[in-house]
């Protein structure tokens, strides 16, 4: 009977506000799209026991009030209230259907207290991504500077690959995020602040590891470590290789940078990578001459996707630090 209601011509669907019709049209077949507007006029008639005071707190005309009461019952095709004279009370139904729209309500009441706080320009919240290789000391050191004028903001913070990241800001998970190489997207908005130069580092007994300086074709018949497919150094190592010359033979993939510094310590191969925040023993890192072996650091976001207050001031102070993003 109510599922026949539901599906029928009798749901009132064009007969109350602008904001049911928008509701509607997005899934007619949807209870919530049908019933959400007039749920807080409904809890208000069922605490009050009164159409007309309800309307007053609702600060709402009576007969708009009374209106959607008639119009969710037509819809669910059940009595919610019994009337007496100018009061109301709840039906069996009705304190049945009460107990859950309470409960709606009150998670509606908090998501809604919960995005307004994630903008509050002072205590906001910032969602930043960023490579594992700036977790250690680039990343604490920006939010060390930029908390120092916005000491509430809040953060969340995630270090994954770049293609990850950028998959992650297209959901909407992620407000920002530090990333290599710069995307070239015509969804995305990036600027490139900073680059990193890419060393070979080798094992500190390798025959390499007296040299300072070397041609990465030197290394062509090297056994390399190397991050997994999809990495973005894995990507510039695969190009600057090319660009030597010769596909790399690889011993082993992983996911990490220091991982991959330690497996060349213990002698399992070469890996083309970036600084280490501190140095490592066990290895040597080469000079890379006669290419330009560097991977760019760039600051992306989703190209029109407005910002809060508090993104927005971060977004401009990584902005500030063009240059010296790896100072």
């Amino acid at each position: 009977m109510v599922h026949e209601q539901r599906s029928g011509a009798g749901l009132s669907l064009n007969s109350d506000t602008k904001d049911i019709q928008a509701l509607a049209e997005l899934d007619p077949e949807s209870w919530s799209a049908i019933l959400a507007p007039r749920l807080a006029y409904f809890a208000a008639v069922a605490r009050a026991e009164h159409v007309t005071r309800a309307a007053h707190r609702l600060q709402v005309p009576q007969s708009t009030v009374s209106r959607a009461l008639v119009r969710l019952e037509r819809d669910l095709g059940v009595d919610l209230f019994a009337r007496h004279g100018r009061t109301v009370s709840l039906t069996a139904a009705g304190r049945t259907f009460l107990a859950t729209v309470e409960r709606a309500l009150g998670e509606v009441e908090r998501a809604a207290e919960s995005v307004r706080a994630d903008a509050d320009p002072e205590s906001g919240k910032v969602a930043f991504g960023f490579l594992h290789t700036m977790g250690s000391e680039t990343v604490p050191s920006l939010i060390r500077e930029f908390r120092a004028d916005h000491p509430r903001v809040r953060f969340t913070l995630v270090q994954n690959y770049g293609e990850w990241m950028l998959e992650h800001l297209r959901s909407g998970e992620l407000d920002l995020c530090l990333t290599s190489p710069v995307p070239d997207a015509p969804d995305l908005a990036a600027r490139r602040l900073d680059e990193q130069r890419l060393r070979l580092v080798v094992p500190e007994d390798h025959r390499l590891a007296t040299r300072k300086r070397i041609r990465l074709a030197e290394a062509a018949e090297e056994t390399f470590i190397m991050l997994e497919p999809g990495y973005g150094l894995r990507r510039i190592t695969d190009d600057l290789c090319a660009e030597a010359g010769f596909r790399p033979r690889i011993a082993f993939e992983g996911e990490e940078a220091e991982t991959l510094r330690g497996l060349v310590a213990v002698g399992l191969g070469v890996a083309l990578l970036p600084p280490p925040a501190v140095p490592r023993k066990g290895v040597v890192e080469l000079t890379i001459t006669g290419q330009r072996a560097v991977r760019e650091i760039g600051v992306a976001w989703l190209e029109g996707h407005p910002d809060t207050p508090p993104v927005a001031a971060f977004k401009r102070f990584l902005l500030t630090r063009k240059g010296r993003l790896l100072a």
